[in-house]
């Protein structure tokens, strides 16, 4: 009998794969995929990636690289698990939601829409990451907290939903839980971030230093 192969758009062209047993999705033979879960089939499961227990990935869900989807998870839509990333429990992981690098998507915990899990994150309990957040760093996001809109996490630990504001032009300052602030990827302290904004010429002078001189108000007073 001829050896199956498929392409998973990889890079590395057709490789030695097979059809999983429930549900039919194509898994390579490298990945180790327990005959309990079900991978749909248009969802991919590819590399040295493992699923075990009830999972359930389907749509066009990707799990590759090392990654590890385990208990009685859930990967769905377009969303990509990759990297050395670990999704278990009754986590779920949707949309368009990517969780890779060593971050950790657990308990009751969502990942959806655009949102990004990455680098040494967790996101567990019952938080919701959505829209286009990203938690990364070192950030702890848990309990009920909910990170969402173009919210950016870097460290910090959160059992409540962190304080974000939005500029006029949509461009979202978020306090960590330091006290400092991370705006469109960049990192201030609050010194810096004072500093940074407080030139007549910066692009929306005012309305900046308005919303980091609130956000450092807020930290003053959470200390």
């Amino acid at each position: 009998m001829k050896e199956q192969t498929h392409d998973f758009g990889d890079g590395n062209g057709p490789v030695p794969a097979h059809r999983h047993i429930k549900g039919g999705g194509w898994v390579a033979n490298t990945a180790h995929v327990h005959n309990s879960a079900y991978i749909g089939p248009d969802a991919l499961v590819y590399g040295n990636a493992r699923v075990s227990g009830d999972v359930l990935i389907y749509g066009n869900a990707r799990v590759y690289g090392n990654a590890w989807v385990s208990g009685n998870a859930r990967v769905s839509g377009n969303a990509r698990v990759r990297g050395d990333a670990l999704v278990h429990d009754n986590a779920l992981v949707s949309g368009n939601a990517l969780v890779h690098d060593n971050a950790l998507v657990y308990g009751n915990a969502q990942v959806s829409g655009d949102a990004r899990v990455y680098d040494n994150a967790l996101v567990y309990g019952n938080a919701l990451v959505y829209g286009n957040a990203r938690v990364y760093g070192d950030a702890w996001v848990h309990g009920d907290a909910r990170v969402y809109g173009n919210a950016l996490v870097k460290r910090g630990v959160y059992m409540y939903t962190p304080t974000s504001i939005i500029r006029s032009d949509g461009y979202m300052f978020t306090l960590q839980s330091d006290g400092s602030i991370v705006a469109g990827c960049r990192d201030f302290t609050p010194d810096e971030a004072k500093a940074h904004w407080d030139h007549l010429e910066h692009h929306k002078h005012r309305e900046s230093m308005a919303i980091v001189t609130a956000l450092n108000a807020i930290a003053a007073e959470r200390q």
